[in-house]
């Protein structure tokens, strides 16, 4: 993945879909689909202009309620198209899986409410092709990290290079500037994650480790490693300056949500025409930062220890040890497929750099160094949670503009949890996952990656 491209380098990026400039980013906008699935390009145009969340009472929701019983019915009759005029056409795949998933979150997320809840039927128009795409590309049939990001996106000046000063938000279910600065923010640490992996790279491909010059390069790329990944803190402190929490929790976050999303006990998706055993509707949480392949690299490449495989210092808290060991491993699935076998590979490499660190006192420094930034990158991470997310569960829905309505919504909510309404449960992340416990497991295994001196 250097500038200057071996043919291994090139073997790579064809095998695993990884561009030398863009890194997991394509090196292009995903095209828009051929005229064959022009039915389902309108329909994602059309959604912004006539669906609101189920949940909003304001006026111009109630307004638009009978158009959007429209644009649903017309999913619900519309044929499931076939896929094989694009079988072997990757970028036409991927955009087939952007327009297919936001097309179901915006036909689930806009269905008005049932008390109690019922599971949601996805029609086999978009159900059959959605799984269908999903096989092909080895990604899970849902909304991914790849939908709302890497993938999400066109030139502003199509002559000019891909940076992420040229880059704009191609879908958004808001329409606001928060939701587009929230994407882009992510955006741009993916682009900038492209140095991880130009480092890991480099790294694997030194012929001798023991040699003098290849330890002092390690060095030199262990401490250039840190200073990315400062850099990506920093991209995510800012965050803060153009996303509203309020507007993040109530208005962008309800859209995104998953199958499983309110937890187990709650009922699910039912994919129409679609086998339900099929392996594909296991992984039906919705997109989460923990689907971003960078973040997934740097943990391997550091070796940081999420399952708790390996006896390290300080010992797991009993929190850590509740939390869910197999989150990593389960957001793998919502990757491309290629992306996922990247992953794969670096996992099963026999050169540790921590070990390589561990026997060479000279490496001990800039490799904890970067562990220690990544700590960081992490605590902050959890503040970003914190504000956007747990504070934000206890406020009220601004979009509940009737309070006669607001009050119905209270109730229903109680009344579903039975007898659980007196017990307040944990805060969950996008998939279900108890999101606090999840976050200070990954801190502290990173934590716990660092050499003694």
């Amino acid at each position: 993945m250097s500038q200057t491209k071996s043919a291994d380098s090139q073997h790579r990026e064809q095998d695993f879909d990884i561009d030398p400039i863009t890194g997991f980013v394509p090196p292009q906008p995903l095209p828009r689909l051929p005229a064959e699935y022009k039915l389902w390009e309108d329909a994602l145009s059309e959604a912004p202009d006539v669906l609101r969340l189920s949940n909003d009472t304001s006026d111009e929701a109630l307004t638009l309620r009978a158009e959007g019983e429209v644009w649903r019915s017309n999913i619900r009759l519309g044929p499931a198209l076939d896929v094989d005029f694009i079988r072997e056409r990757p970028r036409l795949l991927q955009r087939a899986h952007v327009v297919l998933t936001w097309l179901v979150q915006y036909y689930v997320h806009s269905l008005p409410p049932t008390h109690p809840p019922t599971p949601k039927r996805i029609p086999e128009s978009l159900a059959v092709p959605l799984v269908e795409v999903s096989r092909i590309l080895g990604i899970a049939p849902i909304l991914t990290f790849a939908d709302t990001i890497t993938w999400n996106w066109e030139l502003i000046h199509p002559d000019q290079p891909v940076t992420i000063d040229n880059m704009k938000l191609a879908h958004s279910f808001s329409g606001r500037d928060d939701e587009r600065h929230f994407y882009q923010v992510q955006a741009a640490v993916e682009l900038h994650g492209t140095q991880l992996l130009r480092i890991i790279d480099d790294y694997n491909q030194i012929p001798n480790l023991d040699e003098f010059t290849s330890v002092f390069k390690v060095a030199r790329d262990l401490t250039r490693l840190t200073a990315i990944i400062e850099e990506i803190s920093d991209l995510i402190q800012s965050m803060r300056s153009g996303c509203d929490p309020h507007i993040f929790y109530w208005e962008m976050r309800p859209w995104v949500e998953g199958s499983d999303s309110k937890g187990p006990s709650q009922p699910g998706w039912i994919f129409e025409g679609v086998d339900p055993h099929a392996p594909e509707l296991q992984y039906l949480s919705g997109p989460s930062g923990g689907q971003s392949t960078v973040m997934h690299a740097l943990d391997l490449f550091l070796d940081i220890d999420h399952k708790l495989q390996w006896k390290r210092q300080p010992a797991p808290s009993s929190e850590n040890k509740r939390a869910d060991r197999g989150f990593m491993d389960r957001m793998r699935q919502y990757m491309l497929g290629k992306h996922r076998e990247y992953l794969q590979q670096l996992e099963t490499s026999p050169r540790s750099i921590r070990e390589l660190a561990q026997r060479t006192a000279i490496l001990r420094e800039p490799y904890n160094n970067a562990v220690k930034a990544l700590k960081t990158l992490r605590s902050l991470h959890m503040r970003i949670a914190c504000l956007y997310i747990i504070n934000m569960s206890k406020t009220e829905n601004p979009r509940s503009a009737c309070p006669a309505a607001a009050a119905m919504e209270r109730q229903a909510a109680k009344m579903e949890a039975g007898a659980k309404a007196e017990k307040k449960g944990p805060i969950l992340g996008t998939g279900g996952t108890d999101l606090v416990t999840l976050l200070k497991a990954g801190r502290d295994a990173t934590s716990r990656a660092a050499l003694k001196n």
